[in-house]
């Protein structure tokens, strides 16, 4: 009998032992998620404020700026060229020497990077627009006949097949002008024109100019709702605007056979929107590398202020923000 108890109390202290390291690696497990999550996201408490620019990597920043000042007529700002910890443990990229030119057009800006150390991969010959590391800028132009004949004088490469205008039957889309290229460096651009009654009331002045501004910065998502969660509910932006796009014009404006989106935008109090792409048809698109780094040629991000420290955060499909202190 003695041998019985001692066999049993041997299982029960071997039982209560079992479940005590298995909640204590649960705690740990669960203590590393939060962390992550904490590191990633920023807090509810700081919402954004404005979106200040859109950055991208080139790999040859004065071609860069020669490209976007004299095609599409943006001014040159700014230039810096920065190095040190502070900026390697912020973009993750070990022994970093970045420079930046800030370029304005109109009310908007955006930043090209270039990586003078380390140089960074090249994007995948094969990209095409429902890849989750497509994302673009929209420029709004008072004429699309006009942009996209400068456009073909310069011999910009095309990434759709023309100038599309998207069909009358889609009431929010109906009646706007689009045509997607690339620069030098291969990121993809679009020149927009909107109908009367369409758009900020800004982009229908006339100043005479051709090339007006920034309207909004699109990203491919896998999932809008997942993406809200993000944009929408951490960051504080509002959705003003939600669209489904399809038809011969939206496959050719994208390239993509098939092509089937549900389009949302969202903005902060000040600065370009940001467009969600999510492409309901055909869901071939790809990933972005989960092992991305700022100095890869598919590297975009965009700047947002918020009372905060800086950090640089992903979203749910990896796409980059950099969140700062205005």
């Amino acid at each position: 009998m003695l041998a019985n108890a001692r066999a049993f109390l041997g299982r029960a202290v071997f039982v209560t032992l079992f479940a005590l390291i298995r909640t204590v690696a649960i705690l740990f497990l669960a203590i590393v998620v939060l962390c992550r999550a904490a590191l990633a996201s920023p807090p509810a408490s700081a919402p954004v404020v404005a979106v200040d620019s859109v950055a991208m990597t080139v790999n040859d920043l004065d071609r860069a700026v020669d490209f976007y000042t004299r095609v599409l007529t943006f001014e040159k700002v700014s230039e810096r060229e920065v190095v040190g910890t502070d900026y390697e443990h912020l973009y993750g990229v070990f022994g970093m020497r970045l420079r930046v030119a800030r370029m304005k057009l109109g009310d908007e800006s955006i930043e090209l990077m270039q990586f003078l150390a380390p140089r960074g991969r090249p994007a995948p010959v094969d990209s095409r627009s429902n890849d989750r590391w497509f994302q673009h800028v929209a420029i709004i132009v008072s004429d699309m006949d006009r942009a996209y004949a400068r456009l073909r004088q310069f011999k910009a490469e095309h990434a759709s097949s023309s100038p599309q205008r998207l069909p009358d039957w889609n009431p929010n889309a109906g009646g706007i002008e689009a045509f997607y290229f690339r620069d030098p460096d291969g990121n993809h651009l679009e020149i927009l024109e909107f109908p009367p009654g369409k758009g900020d009331a800004k982009w229908h002045q006339q100043n005479g100019k051709l090339f007006l501004g920034i309207d909004h910065t699109a990203i491919v998502v896998a999932d809008t709702e997942a993406s809200l969660r993000f944009y929408r509910d951490q960051l504080g932006m509002r959705v003003v605007g939600m669209s489904e796009n399809y038809g011969t014009e939206q496959e050719h404006l994208n390239n993509v056979f098939g092509a089937h989106l549900a389009i949302t935008a969202l903005r902060a109090p000040r600065g370009p929107g940001v467009e969600l792409l999510e492409y309901l048809a055909p869901r071939t698109g790809r990933p972005i590398p989960s092992d991305t780094q700022a100095n890869d040629d598919w590297y975009w991000q965009i700047n947002m202020r918020a009372p905060r420290p800086a950090v640089i955060v992903r979203d749910p499909d990896g796409h980059a923000s950099l969140i700062a202190a205005e």
